[in-house]
């Protein structure tokens, strides 16, 4: 088994690549898992339910054109956009697959740090428009 260090993920919003930004990225992928427990039954019994996710992403803010800012400020209660996900960067293949989904984004922080920080921008993005997470394999 193959151990990979985090350090070249890629990630792009909306048909923009902000990869060069990402200080961390967090992918969470996740069923519902709902209760059909019955009279009678001796544990709890559970079955799956609708598939969800999330991506929780640190940037470091670039105000610039093109960069996270202008990328991340007018998709906040815009429509789904298309989310890129791959733990590294380059051809998607078996051994390195791409996440792929439409998302919307819950929450982005276009200002935050104190004095002699990096200036950071925490977003959180949610599956957004009822299709599900897809890991593509095919270059």
């Amino acid at each position: 088994m193959a151990n990979i260090v985090l350090k070249d993920a890629y990630v792009m919003i909306n048909a923009v690549d902000l990869s060069d930004h990402v200080k961390s990225v967090t992918l969470n992928y996740k069923a519902e898992l709902l209760d059909d427990t019955a009279m009678g039954d001796s544990g709890r019994s559970r079955i799956a339910g609708l598939l969800d996710w999330d991506a929780d992403i640190e940037f470091y803010q670039d105000y610039a054109a093109s960069n996270v800012d202008a990328t991340l400020f007018p998709l906040v209660g815009a429509a789904a956009f298309a989310v890129k996900i791959q733990g590294v960067s380059g051809t998607i293949s078996a051994t390195n697959p791409q996440y792929q989904g439409n998302g919307v984004l819950e929450s982005y922080q276009p200002v935050g740090g104190s004095v002699g920080d990096n200036a950071m921008t925490p977003c959180k993005i949610m599956g957004g428009d009822g299709s599900v997470l897809v890991r593509d394999v095919t270059p």
